[in-house]
């Protein structure tokens, strides 16, 4: 990611137009995890070299995505919000966000948005035949400019409530990037009556020893791997990206407990403590 000086003084985001297939990508790592197909040799590498060290990541992926499916049931099947702004949303998978959203309500618009070009590239050809289904290239880490996109401001009624969805994404905001702060101007934008949606990487220090070893073990394996990005925070951090929302019951939970189909698991093992997430409504 870089930048250019704007007429204002200020930087603003030059995206990524070329896809280097030697330079590992999140979503392609995460897709390689998953068992997918939209992946380089260098982001199958990856996900081996972080399935060598930390064998938990593979069920950190799967949780999350059946976080993301059961959350989108409820937030159309339940709330009855029919648009969707998916940030961050990756590579598409057997069950995708719109996928499930239109199970539920036809007239579902969503709108997928990732910096990754190749992400752009497989979601528009995924969507082709869907017309309230839309693909955009943007950083989740410049909300203004993201926001302000022509097509982001299109294809969904901003006068009206919708679903903003960060699902697995701050993590992969250093500290210096303030993701606190980001989710503050998503919210700003956001109608009254909106929801958000959010996962992300937990460590539950003294309250979890067992978990708290295997989170740092998993967050050192992470930030030295080519990615350089996955940041396990404390329940008090990620409940700051709520901040001036009303949570769904059971509020910020272990995603597994999230909605559950049937009876809630006993006894999770460590790594499927590692992810916590919510759904919040702004009054």
């Amino acid at each position: 990611m870089t930048s250019t000086p704007g007429r204002d003084g200020s930087r603003e985001a030059v995206l990524p137009t070329v896809i280097d297939p030697n330079v590992p990508s999140i979503a392609r790592a995460y897709d390689a995890t998953l068992g997918g197909k939209d992946n380089y040799e260098v982001d199958r590498e990856v996900a081996r070299q972080l399935r060598e060290v930390t064998p938990e990541v593979t069920t950190l992926a799967w949780d999350n995505r059946d976080f993301l499916i059961r959350a989108t049931r409820y937030i159309v099947g339940t709330v009855g919000i029919n648009q969707i702004l998916d940030i961050g949303s990756g590579l598409p998978t057997a069950e995708n966000t719109h996928d499930v959203a239109l199970r539920m309500n036809r007239d579902t618009s969503v709108v997928y948005v990732d910096i990754d070009p190749i992400v752009i590239a497989h979601g528009r050809a995924l969507v082709e035949d869907h017309d309230r289904v839309h693909c955009v290239q943007g950083d989740l880490t410049q909300p203004s400019e993201l926001l302000a996109d022509a097509e982001v401001r299109s294809a969904l009624d901003w006068s009206a409530p919708l679903a903003l969805y960060q699902v697995g994404t701050l993590h992969h905001v250093a500290d210096d990037g303030d993701p606190a702060a980001l989710m503050r101007q998503y919210v700003e934008a956001l109608p009254s009556g909106s929801y958000v949606v959010l996962s992300h990487f937990f460590h539950p220090g003294d309250e979890d020893p067992e978990a708290a070893e295997v989170a740092e073990r998993l967050e050192h394996a992470f930030l030295h791997s080519p990615m350089g990005t996955g940041r396990f925070r404390t329940r008090d951090e990620i409940a700051e990206y709520f901040e001036g929302l009303e949570f769904v019951e059971p509020g910020l939970s272990t995603l597994s407990y999230w909605w559950p189909e049937g009876p809630p698991p006993d006894d999770l093992d460590p790594a499927r403590r590692l992810m916590i997430g919510g759904i919040a409504r702004k009054p």
